[in-house]
């Protein structure tokens, strides 16, 4: 008898992982990407410039630039800054499903992207905010890029 209650409640648990695994399957590819550096991953290699706005603040003016990236191979999205090197911050590239805020800091000659999120066939954008100096009397900036839906 203690074998077939096991035997039955094993089964059960088989039958329903089944059940789920393919969901869960496709939701965890889906999103394999997300969260992830797009050039240690590879997707960045073949990737294109889809929308580009300026960093600017109130005293200075333009004090960088911000990219939106789309991956083809990947499908996915991330943004790339262009500052000075002396800034830190925050870069943050959204999706119809979600988002993802990256924080860095001083260094690499200024260059700077995030995480990449999943965006095929579903619109994404992007916002940065930097900080140089003190990051008072203006030194500090923030701007965005408009939507690209695809």
């Amino acid at each position: 008898m203690k074998f077939r209650v096991t035997a039955i409640a094993v089964g059960a648990v088989a039958a329903a992982l089944l059940t789920i695994s393919p969901a869960s399957a496709q939701a965890a590819g889906r999103n394999y990407y997300d969260h992830k550096d797009p050039y240690t991953t590879g997707c960045g290699n073949a990737a294109k410039v889809v929308r580009t706005g300026s960093l600017s603040n109130r005293i200075d003016g333009k004090v960088g630039t911000i990219q939106l990236w789309w991956s083809g191979r990947c499908k996915t999205n991330w943004i790339e800054i262009r500052t000075a090197s002396s800034a830190h911050g925050t870069i943050s590239v959204y999706t119809d499903k979600g988002y993802d805020r990256f924080s860095f800091k001083q260094g690499n000659g200024g260059r700077h992207w995030g995480n990449m999120m999943y965006g095929n066939n579903m619109c994404a954008w992007g916002s940065a905010s930097v900080v140089f100096g003190s990051g008072r009397g203006g030194q500090n900036g923030s701007g965005g890029t408009t939507k690209a839906c695809g």
